[in-house]
């Protein structure tokens, strides 16, 4: 029961990188109107900067596709990791952390990685 639940947990969360990802290229979701005048402006230093926003969002599509399917799940959240990382910390430094899917997509990447330690074993053992 616990594999079937972080199976389509991990699909949901897999989809939604991707989702997010485009979004970065295609700006099909509006930006919401009530959000905070300084996360307007870490925006638009990050797209300021003209190649991180892809970088970001190639990961986050890359990322979420290799994680939402389980023969490459743990490939897929190494790549994942660092990106919910910062979005978590971004959250956090702004005061809405609890406001949006981050922590959630923090937590089932941490599940995904705690859940497939076996097949990182051999990259820390010498």
């Amino acid at each position: 029961m616990k594999d079937k639940i972080l199976m389509v947990l991990c699909g949901l969360v897999g989809l939604g990188m991707v989702v997010f990802g485009l979004n970065k290229f295609l700006n099909f979701m509006p930006v919401p109107e009530d959000m905070p005048q300084a996360a307007k402006d870490a925006f638009g230093h990050l797209m300021g900067l003209g190649w991180l926003m892809p970088l970001i969002a190639m990961g986050e599509i890359v990322g979420g596709a290799l994680f939402a399917f389980p023969k490459t799940r743990a490939l897929g959240a190494l790549v994942l990791f660092p990106i919910v990382v910062g979005i978590v910390a971004h959250d956090f430094h702004m005061g809405d952390l609890f406001t949006g899917p981050a922590p959630v997509f923090f937590l089932v990447v941490v599940w995904a990685i705690i859940n497939s330690k076996d097949q990182y074993m051999p990259m820390i053992k010498q």
